[in-house]
């Protein structure tokens, strides 16, 4: 990554100043390397020389310019010009020769462009990761508020993929005998219940009412139909939502494994557990948090001992990091959980993310009023490519309006057929160019290809665009932030359809159009590995 070259020059700079006597030996900080928002300070700038200054005991300024000398001595072939700003900063400007051979080695690189390997133990092993989503209790059909963790943790995946780390994706059921919704589902299906029968639920009860029938106890009936509604689940995430789990873990077979019954006696070894009326406790005074019911008055376990076992589970497997996508209504679990994380001494990554409403024409879902708008609704309206991309621009922890109509758009409004449309457009300028494709030439092939002509201004930024995408990929693997990854795919959009008004790709002149081609080459896999990640199409004709 160019970013990481930059921080990896100013930190031999810095060693080169101290190792001559002109700085102090300290131990170097981490070096911030950033884009700047006004394109006036150069494609890359650090803080380092106000960041060192109390070490150094000089004006960042001075610090700054001492730096910069160094940097020019290196003669790197990466920087045009490097300059200082006030207060301290550093500003990079990359240099056209760099930017004209980085698009070869975009194509050759192809899918495995922007893989990285931050996700390593060490050279010999992948980081062991799980990422438990979606995980909706099985008595209906999924809504679109499931949707957006479905979407976020697929993408989420598919990003510490790319990085390195050996992801599994796994899907909890909460499928208990003792569960309260088993037992109401077990109600509605002998006709007992109140609940609200969607016309998803009435059709399946009637489809398995011979086999229903058969059940008198309302525990076995609702767990049967559980499970079927739960087949339904699965066949649609795998066919119609096109994400793949690893594992589905059931609750129920815990139970059966007696992993719930084997970690209560772990707390209770651990004098964790304690009686109060009637019912068994869980000490968390000394973490902070009040105190929670493991076992009820009529002797049924609760969610939260199962939940605390299957966690335990995951640790037993090996997981070093381990990644929970919860609904809204879970935020206040957050804190016994993590309290639980440190009783199991658990010393890996653990991180929790809710997922924020999502609204549909300004209406909030409401199951008392009978308003559930499925996932599967959705998809038939929109496409799985527009749900998916509406899904990911949001910040997860935001409430979110998913605008139907925009999505259903065929214009440069709707934001997921303005990025299609820019992948559509290389595909038909590839077609009709009769320049051979430089990843399968042979050496002397390339070596015709002169880049040197890319320098337009618009060719230039398109290149900049490409050689984010490794920083995307780094970023959001580091803080989890989805958006940025539809955001740029708009903003490499925008780029390429900039350079197309501006340049003509194919003309008189073979050697331009040959150059230009090679750039497109490089744009479109960028383009396809973007939305590789967020599980999007990339359509050759719109």
């Amino acid at each position: 990554m160019i970013r990481e070259k930059t921080r990896n020059s100013i930190e031999k700079s810095i060693k080169s100043l101290q190792k001559k006597g002109i700085f102090p030996v300290f131990d170097i900080p981490k070096i911030k390397v950033e884009r700047p928002e006004d394109e006036l300070n150069g494609d890359y700038a650090t803080n380092i020389a106000m960041a060192t200054a109390k070490f150094i005991k000089k004006n960042p300024i001075e610090i700054a310019r001492l730096i910069k000398s160094d940097l020019e001595n290196q003669k790197s072939n990466l920087f045009q010009k490097i300059e200082v700003k006030e207060p301290g900063f550093i500003n990079f400007f990359l240099s056209e020769r760099f930017l004209q051979k980085i698009i070869l080695e975009i194509v050759k690189d192809g899918k495995n462009y922007g893989c990285l390997k931050i996700g390593k133990n060490d050279f010999r092993s992948k980081k062991k990761t799980n990422i438990e989503f979606i995980s909706a209790n099985p008595t209906g059909p999924l809504h679109v508020g499931n949707g957006r963790g479905a979407f976020f943790g697929d993408c989420l995946a598919n990003v510490l993929e790319k990085s390195g780390y050996q992801v599994i994706r796994e899907y909890y059921i909460n499928d208990a005998k003792n569960n309260n919704q088993i037992q109401e589902l077990g109600k509605t299906a002998l006709g007992e219940g109140k609940s609200y029968l969607t016309p998803y639920l009435k059709s399946l009860i009637l489809k398995l009412k011979p086999h229903l029938n058969k059940f008198k106890s309302i525990t076995d009936a609702g767990y049967f139909l559980s499970q079927n509604i739960l087949n339904d689940t699965k066949k649609f995430i795998q066919e119609r939502l096109k994400i793949r789990f690893d594992y589905w873990i059931s609750e129920q077979i815990l139970y059966r494994q007696e992993r719930i019954k084997d970690f209560y006696n772990y707390l209770n070894d651990k004098k964790l557990v304690y009686s109060k009326e009637d019912a068994c406790w869980m000490n968390l005074s000394k973490f902070n948090q009040k105190d929670e019911v493991l076992v009820k008055q009529n002797g049924q376990s609760t969610y939260f001992l199962a939940d605390m076992a299957y966690h335990k589970y995951k640790i037993e497997r090996g997981f070093k990091k381990i990644i929970d996508i919860w609904g809204a209504d879970h935020q206040g679990h957050i804190p016994r959980m993590k309290a639980v994380m440190k009783v199991l001494g658990y010393k890996g990554d653990f991180d929790i993310l809710i997922t924020q409403i999502v609204n549909l024409k300004n209406e909030k879902m409401s199951k008392r009023r009978g308003k559930i708008v499925t996932l599967e609704w959705l998809i038939d309206e929109v496409g799985l490519d527009a749900t998916r991309f509406f899904y990911l621009m949001k910040s997860l922890n935001t409430q979110m309006d998913f605008d139907v109509k925009l999505a259903k758009k065929q214009s440069k409004n709707n934001p997921v057929y303005y990025v299609q449309y820019a992948n559509a457009r290389m595909h038909s300028i590839l077609a009709k160019s009769k320049i051979k494709n430089p990843r399968f030439a042979g050496r002397q092939e390339k070596s015709k290809i002169n880049l040197e002509l890319l320098s337009h201004q618009s060719e230039l930024n398109l290149i900049k665009q490409l050689i984010r995408f490794p920083e995307i990929i780094e970023d959001t693997a580091s803080d989890y932030q989805v958006q940025r990854i539809p955001q740029y795919a708009l903003d490499l959009a925008t780029s390429f359809h900039q350079f197309y008004r501006d340049c003509k790709v194919i003309s008189k002149d073979k050697n331009l159009s040959q150059a230009r081609v090679t750039l497109i080459l490089a744009t479109k896999t960028v383009f396809k590995n973007t939305l590789d990640l967020m599980g999007i199409s990339a359509p050759e004709k719109m």
